[in-house]
């Protein structure tokens, strides 16, 4: 088990391969993201690791984190979480910058954030309902939710009623999303599909709990050790290679074939057919002037 980072969202766009297919992805950008500090059984009766992420200014950080990042001879950080380890081996260095090389291209990755906020919202956005009758017997109350209660008996609301209230802003993993693309020069993450949050929001990316990989940096790749797991990239704006036979394909070769010669067979016809209509102007026009005369 290997600590996972604090990334930010940056946006989504997509990235092709060799083949020309595209695959849309979301990028996520590592900003300063250091270990701040360690948790040990012997201490603290569990092993961890505490890492932080952003750059915070001075008067958003009060006194005691302050003084924990100048115990660690870290900057001060916007956003600190704790990822949970197996035993002392997966613990890094106390102030250790950890780069895009901690995830490899192909594998699969749990990513948790928070989803927008869509403010205060009635019950038929925030739960489908159908709404009231839209034609006779209902007055200004479309889309009410209709009763909430029973009878006198419990003569109460149920907690955890569907109804009116706060939607979105809430915790969410989105499991099993592929890498499939790492650029450790910039510090960018390309993961296929979307992920859960606005945009410049902070996002958790572990390795998937339901997915193992033998082959990933172990306890992890930080700029002091990124040599040794140093891996070759993509051109810009491709597929790794390592992620490319992953994704779906649409196409088969076979298919591919098939269609390039129906192709090429009806590309042919056009050809008799636009030399056919091209001699048969001249003889109306000849047979209209034989007409005429």
């Amino acid at each position: 088990m290997r600590t996972g980072v604090i990334a930010k969202k940056v946006g989504m766009t997509r990235l092709f391969q060799e083949d020309g297919r595209h695959v849309p992805v979301t990028v996520l950008a590592l900003e300063g993201c250091q270990v701040t500090a360690n948790r040990t059984a012997d201490r603290d009766g569990y092993f961890s690791v505490q890492v932080g992420a952003g750059e915070a200014k001075h008067k958003n950080v009060n006194k005691p984190q302050r003084e924990a990042f100048a115990q660690a001879e870290v900057g001060l950080k916007q956003k600190v979480a704790e990822f949970r380890v197996e035993n002392e081996e997966g613990l890094l260095p106390v102030g250790a910058t950890i780069s895009a090389e901690h995830f490899i291209a192909g594998q699969k990755v749990d990513i948790t954030g928070h989803t927008q906020g869509k403010g205060f919202a009635g019950a038929m956005k925030r739960w489908g309902f159908g709404g009231l009758r839209a034609t006779h017997g209902v007055s200004i109350s479309h889309r009410s939710h209709g009763s909430t209660g029973n009878r006198q008996d419990p003569g109460k609301v149920f907690k955890g009623k569907k109804m009116a209230g706060h939607m979105g802003d809430r915790q969410r993993t989105q499991q099993n999303l592929e890498i499939v693309r790492t650029d450790s020069d910039r510090g960018l993450i390309f993961v296929k599909g979307s992920v859960p949050g606005a945009k410049n929001s902070w996002m958790l990316v572990r390795d998937a709990v339901k997915v193992k990989h033998d082959d990933l940096p172990f306890p992890g790749a930080m700029r002091r050790n990124e040599d040794e797991f140093k891996s070759e990239e993509a051109d810009a704006g491709l597929v790794e290679s390592a992620a490319a036979h992953r994704v779906r394909s649409e196409v088969s070769a076979a298919q591919q074939e098939k269609l390039l010669q129906q192709q090429d067979a009806g590309a042919d016809a056009d050809t008799g057919a636009a030399e056919d209509n091209s001699t048969t102007p001249s003889v109306d026009k000849d047979a209209g002037e034989s007409k005429e005369s």
